[in-house]
């Protein structure tokens, strides 16, 4: 087992060969979309997001489907159909599946990639110095509660439904074009920089003018949930510029008008304990940082050295890539984040206001 679930990575990679390495994952969910179309294809999307997250290509996936017994079936057909096109876009071959009666529709895949075990990328080994950068923009999870209330302006839904539906297949096309350093942890094959150079020889393209030492997925834990998950793996702390994370149009619309999902509060009182606020953060901001996301948004580590041009055709890639958005938010600098909410208590920090009177700003801020 080269990663498992120690370090809460995006999916489990086990060597087969000294060359090559499964990449496994499984994931699914119930309808945030009306349409069963649409629904399926995001449910693909989300599947395949682990894969490239941790710089593989899947390759077979299975189709986890729980159905009403007296549902429609021309519903699930659809369902499968949406579904069934991403995973042709991907390249990933359906191989069969499983369904169970339910009363409430959830639908997902299990999917199976390949990697070499030199080139795996997880949460450990973001480095001091390093930069980050999204490929999507954040506000997913309070546009979706916007819509199950029936208050999301079209073009908000729109552009939600492309954010969610696109694949992250040509930005890890990208990624796997580079010079990869991921950190070591226990049981990879190779040590030291033979085996990395000898991984990275094999694909002498013009993204090897920078390194990219990690990479993960922003799902349902948030920005700041995921960005703990890598600070800890890692051993460093992350600075965000606030001003340059990218938001998807409607989203802050929808926390000023309280369209607040159960799994952004969970996420806040879980992590905010771990983050420091410059005071002219923004209140929808601070709120937008722990939102549920359905779909990923990639985080790629690049080192910030003489090595490293964000303004070179490499990064510039990423930068127009159709749907993504190759943004840089952020940087990282040495020292662990804090652990628990107690060592929180013991450092000097400028004092965060509570949900609940963050609650009470967005309501007086509607009236």
């Amino acid at each position: 087992m080269l990663v498992g679930f120690d370090q809460a990575d995006d999916a489990g990679v086990y060597l087969l060969t000294p060359e090559t390495a499964l990449v496994q994952t499984v994931d699914f969910f119930t309808p945030i979309v009306d349409d069963p179309y649409t629904f399926g294809q995001i449910a693909a999307t989300n599947a395949l997001s682990d894969v490239y997250a941790m710089g593989g290509k899947p390759l077979t996936s299975l189709a986890l489907v729980c159905f009403p017994e007296k549902g429609d079936l021309e519903i699930l057909e659809r369902i499968l159909a949406g579904g069934l096109s991403k995973m042709i876009e991907a390249g990933c071959t359906v191989v069969g599946g499983h369904s169970i009666r339910d009363e409430e529709t959830k639908f997902g895949y299990s999917v199976t990639g390949v990697i070499n075990p030199k080139r795996v990328l997880a949460n450990q080994g973001a480095q001091p110095g390093d930069r980050l950068l999204f490929t999507k923009a954040l506000g997913t999870g309070v546009i979706s509660t916007a819509i199950k209330k029936g208050k999301a302006k079209q073009e908000w839904i729109d552009a939600a439904v492309k954010s969610m539906t696109t694949l992250n297949k040509r930005a890890a096309e990208v990624i796997t074009t580079a010079r990869v350093v991921p950190g070591l942890r226990p049981g990879r094959v190779g040590t030291g920089a033979t085996a990395d150079d000898k991984a990275n020889a094999q694909r002498p393209t013009p993204s090897a003018a920078f390194a990219i030492h990690a990479l993960t997925d922003i799902t349902g834990f948030g920005l700041i949930g995921h960005a703990r998950e890598m600070a800890l793996a890692s051993n460093v702390s992350l600075v965000f510029q606030s001003s340059n994370v990218p938001v998807l149009e409607g989203a802050l619309d929808c926390i000023r008008a309280g369209h607040i999902p159960g799994g952004l509060i969970a996420n806040r009182d879980f992590a905010e304990c771990l983050v420091d606020y410059d005071q002219s953060v923004p209140a929808d901001i601070r709120t937008l940082l722990f939102d549920p996301q359905k779909v990923l948004r990639y985080w790629l580590r690049k080192d910030c050295g003489q090595s490293l041009d964000l303004n070179s055709a490499s990064a510039n890639e990423l930068r127009t890539l159709p749907g993504l958005r190759g943004v840089d938010v952020s940087r990282i600098i040495a020292g662990r984040p804090y652990q628990s909410r107690d060592e929180l208590l013991t450092r000097e920090i400028v004092p965060q206001p509570t949900w609940e009177v963050i609650k009470d700003q967005i309501s007086a801020n509607l009236h």
